[in-house]
């Protein structure tokens, strides 16, 4: 055994010296062939230098020479045309496969683990990618296989990209970040050839430094699973840059590739015969990034490849303190500042929006004339990163500002009464963004979950706009539109995705999202309920919605604290929900039959009678079209709240 301990440290001393040979070789090698190309102009203007001197400066009475330099010339002619062809074709597939990857020398990001703020379960999995980086030689030593593949899945915003850049300076190598979406071409086999040559100088970097970080964003871009929804294009697609099947083979095979030379000088060795045995590559970890995991093949997420995963998702309470407290060491501020009540503002906020509130709020700070930020700065920095940037329209009418008035002071009841979870902060018919006219809510706490009844009061509270509308305006408003579509699509959860409306079918399984007939009719009559329920809601309290919108026609804006002032003049009532009917599946089931054959029938097809039975209810025989035997439906009228 003591024999063996002496051996084994001189092979790998020996096999170190003569890798650090083969690569300084090499790069002589690779010296002088950039030489050569960089001074490529200045060889050929010295090669016609001297053909002019021969030509005209020697002496031309030796009989031979006029015909050597002929047929020199003439070679020369040829070398040169062929070297142009050359040139000219490698020069365009050099341009094409050029992708945009910015490489980045080891500390030249200035930025490591100190840096990183938020989330230290995350960083406590980034200091292992790094310890197995910086002892890589010793793990493969121990038998042991260097880690390919590291996906990075969250959000946009999370630090995603942040952390990859601390991995590199940490472990000390080179770092090269590419986007995905850069590698497609519309010219076959150029998207592969980007990807080779990208991993090509991975390794080579790798082969300098010990190890290489390349890290690739939005991989979802070309690493879609094949056969999904955005994959193929057809026999005439990759040559238009469409689907990524080629792009995913390529980067499959460039994530687990063969084991081959590297280096010019290890290849000729090879070729000679004078090098055998097993080839090794250099060790290069590939970071990716995507926003959607669901949508990756499953290729890329075997063993070998993508097998380790760390979700970077937004900071809780705790991370948002650290992250405000890192951001408000570089910039001047209040040192009274209440960083409580920023950690409670930006509930749901991820570090990269934190610190662009920050900036906003000394952009703010410093056209106040002050040299240091306060909370009002953050404030208003926090206010136009969510609301926009605020623009009044001074030539409103009276009416129309009245109209959004009531509108506004709909949601904000609504919200005050249904959503206890949340807190109205700002009530304003002043235009921010595209808005004439918002009411703006905070969470109370942190949360990853909702209830039927809470998504139901969500669904009243984007309605409420509307119902306000109806009883105090005798009117409809177009500024309902994305109300509508927000309580719309909250109700095809519910019956689509989430089992909430008394069936148990997911759409998702099938990617049935958009409804059918039957689902349209269940969306509507959850919808029509609620609008019910809200529309009692305000009704109940109508003083407090006619004091909401008058305060709000004197001062355009109303924040939290005069907002609880005035609710606090009423007595506010909150009456009890409609009783929701629960239907048997008989009668869901022909409901289904009703709505099938009336889509037929508008469709011009002749139909058969259907027949509806109900409990305590007699035999109904109608005909599609009519309106009979659909709960809710009066010849076409559209949906009745009473049913």
């Amino acid at each position: 055994m003591s024999g063996q301990t002496h051996v084994v440290p001189k092979t790998r001393e020996r096999r170190r010296y003569w890798d650090d040979l083969e690569q300084q070789i090499d790069d002589v090698i690779v010296g002088l062939a950039d030489l050569v190309r960089s001074h490529f102009r200045g060889l050929l203007t010295l090669a016609a230098l001297a053909y002019a001197f021969y030509t005209w400066a020697w002496p031309a009475r030796a009989t031979w020479g006029p015909i050597v330099l002929t047929v020199l010339f003439a070679l020369l002619q040829i070398a040169f045309a062929i070297v142009f062809v050359i040139v000219q074709f490698a020069a365009i597939f050099w341009f094409l496969g050029r992708g945009r990857t910015y490489w980045i020398k080891p500390g030249e990001t200035g930025v490591s683990f100190a840096d990183y703020k938020g989330n230290p379960e995350v960083l406590e999995s980034a200091r292992r990618i790094v310890t197995l980086l910086k002892g890589i030689k010793e793990f493969k030593e121990m038998g042991g296989e260097a880690i390919r593949g590291l996906l990075l899945v969250g959000p946009p915003g999370t630090g995603k990209s942040y952390l990859a850049q601390c991995i590199s300076t940490e472990a000390n190598v080179p770092f090269g970040y590419a986007s995905a979406p850069s590698f497609q071409n519309m010219f076959f086999g150029v998207s592969n050839l980007r990807i080779m040559m990208l991993y090509r100088k991975a390794r080579q970097l790798a082969k300098k430094y010990g190890a290489c970080i390349l890290f690739i964003d939005e991989i979802d871009a070309i690493g879609q699973a094949r056969g999904g929804r955005y994959a193929g294009g057809g026999f005439m697609g990759p040559l238009f840059g469409w689907g990524g099947n080629a792009m995913l083979n390529e980067l499959l095979l460039q994530l687990d590739p063969p084991p081959q030379e590297v280096t010019l000088i290890g290849r000729i060795l090879r070729l000679l015969g004078l090098r055998k045995g097993r080839a090794e590559l250099p060790p290069v970890l590939t970071i990716a990034a995507t926003n959607m995991p669901d949508a990756l093949d499953p290729a890329l997420l075997r063993p070998g490849r993508f097998d380790r995963k760390i979700v970077v998702d937004v900071p809780n309470a705790e991370g948002r303190r650290e992250i405000i407290e890192y951001y408000l060491s570089k910039v001047k501020h209040d040192p009274n500042i209440p960083i409580d009540y920023m950690v409670y503002d930006t509930i749901g906020y991820t570090p990269a929006a934190i610190r662009y509130v920050i900036n906003e709020a000394v952009i703010h700070a410093h056209f106040e004339g002050r040299n240091y930020i306060t909370y009002d700065d953050f404030t208003a920095a926090r206010e136009t990163h969510e609301l926009g940037l605020r623009q009044p329209i001074r030539t409103m009418s009276f009416e129309e500002r009245r109209r959004i008035a009531y509108h506004e002071a709909g949601h904000a009841l609504a919200q005050v009464l249904l959503q206890p979870k949340e807190r109205v902060v700002k009530v304003s018919i002043i235009r921010r963004g595209e808005a004439l006219g918002f009411s703006a809510t905070k969470p109370t706490e942190e949360r990853f979950t909702k209830t039927r009844e809470e998504l139901l009061a969500d669904i009243q509270v984007a309605l409420a706009a509307r119902a306000a509308e109806e009883l105090f305006l005798g009117t409809q408003m177009t500024g309902a539109t994305n109300d509508l579509a927000q309580a719309t699509h909250l109700a095809n959860l519910m019956v689509s995705a989430w089992g909430m409306d008394g069936s148990l079918y997911s759409g998702l399984t099938y990617n049935q999202m958009v409804p059918d007939l039957y689902r349209k009719h269940r969306i509507e009559r959850l919808l029509q309920r609620q609008f019910q329920n809200v529309k009692r809601l305000l009704e109940a309290n109508r003083e407090a919605v006619i004091a909401i919108a008058e305060e709000l026609l004197k001062r355009d804006e109303l924040n939290e604290q005069q907002l609880r002032e005035i609710l606090a003049q009423f007595q506010l009532v909150v009456p009890p929900p409609l009783p929701e009917v629960e239907e048997p599946l008989e009668v869901r089931q022909a409901e289904e039959r009703a709505m099938l054959a009336h889509s037929d029938g508008a469709a011009g097809s002749q139909s058969t009678p259907v027949t509806v039975v109900r409990d305590g209810e007699e035999a109904e025989e109608g005909r599609p079209g009519d309106g009979v035997g659909i709960p809710g439906m009066t010849n076409g009228a559209g949906y009745n709240p009473g049913h």
